[in-house]
């Protein structure tokens, strides 16, 4: 059985930020409020003319073109997303079209904010069974067009982006030392849009109390996040005969500072060795672990051969952490 080795990252931001500065004009907010609550000052959004499959492209591009491989190579492209371009086609064949990806076959994985480390997942089984040698796996979201603007428990929280992971089959084990998924269909309530889909579609006859808005109820979702984190990281870390001890770098969910510090805490692990950019994007969902990873390589904060656990938590509810060697 073939390992996965790891080739070049990317990433595909949106050129509009969004501070709290401006949101407090907007709704009934201030930037300590926010900056207080969350740990966010600003987010990007995306413009009219951008969607998901743009910032998923100028990702992927951009991995591509680092690591020098072109994009006839490419035989399985992956977009995890909850906010896809169409309900079909796949945001990944729009993706695949955009870049000439010809070869590659294409799909979409659906598991919002843990979608890039349960796509580590399949990727990983695709490449380890044969069933592909070169992979692009790219998380991407823009939740600012399901974010209602009106109410100030959200709409501070979300922002826009897409990040992209090149990867190879290889001999031997390879440098993704394992994965770790789980989910809590019971608990869905707690964060969901809930109009849109079949239930309640969108469009002539939609029902009002059935928006096609993000729904949370913060403190159940602070409550799980915390907890099915940490057990995700514990459980990556033992299946990869791994400790707290041994990560370069650890690579939580950005979703609010708060969350990510108890986890930091609760694990044990240095101040020093917990990446943060909340404050700089709040959470972009499935694009969050990526772009965190893409940074922290640009920046020198992992470097070849530094073992980096990447975890999240999102809808589902869903949670997954992975540990890897870069």
């Amino acid at each position: 059985m073939a390992g996965v080795r790891f080739l070049s990252t990317g990433a595909g931001l949106p050129d509009r930020v969004l501070t709290n500065a401006d949101l407090a004009k907007m709704v009934d907010t201030t930037d300590e409020w926010i900056t207080d609550r969350t740990g966010i000052k600003e987010r990007r959004i995306a413009g009219d003319d951008e969607a998901t499959s743009d910032l998923s492209a100028r990702a992927a591009r951009q991995a591509l073109e680092r690591a020098g491989v072109a994009p006839t190579d490419v035989d399985l492209v992956v977009v995890a997303t909850c906010t896809p371009d169409h309900l079909f086609p796949s945001t990944a064949c729009l993706v695949q079209k955009a870049l000439g990806l010809t070869k590659a076959m294409a799909f979409d994985v659906s598991a919002a904010c843990s979608g890039f480390v349960y796509g580590l997942a399949v990727v990983k089984g695709m490449l380890e069974t044969g069933q592909a040698r070169t992979a692009l796996l790219i998380g991407a979201d823009t939740l600012s067009r399901f974010t209602d603007w009106t109410d100030r428990g959200t709409c501070v929280l979300f922002g826009d982006g897409a990040g992209a992971l090149l990867m190879q089959a290889t001999d031997g084990p390879g440098d993704l030392l394992s994965v770790f998924t789980g989910s809590e269909g019971a608990a869905g309530d707690v964060l969901c849009i809930p109009g849109g889909g079949s239930r309640h579609p969108a469009g002539a006859g939609a029902v009002p109390k059935h928006p096609a808005h993000i729904k949370m109820d913060g403190r159940e979702v602070f409550k799980h996040a915390v907890a099915r984190m940490i057990e995700a990281a514990t459980a990556a870390l033992a299946k990869a005969g791994k400790t707290p001890a041994d990560l370069r770098l650890l690579i939580p969910h950005q979703a609010n500072l708060r969350i990510i510090d108890a986890i930091a805490k609760r694990i044990a692990i240095p101040n020093d060795r917990v990446f943060r950019n909340v404050q700089k994007y709040g959470n972009m969902s499935a694009a969050t672990t990526v772009i965190a990873l893409d940074e922290a390589v640009q920046a020198g904060q992992v470097r070849r051969g530094d073992l980096v656990e990447l975890i999240a938590f999102g809808a589902g509810l869903t949670w997954g952490a992975a540990v890897l060697r870069w």
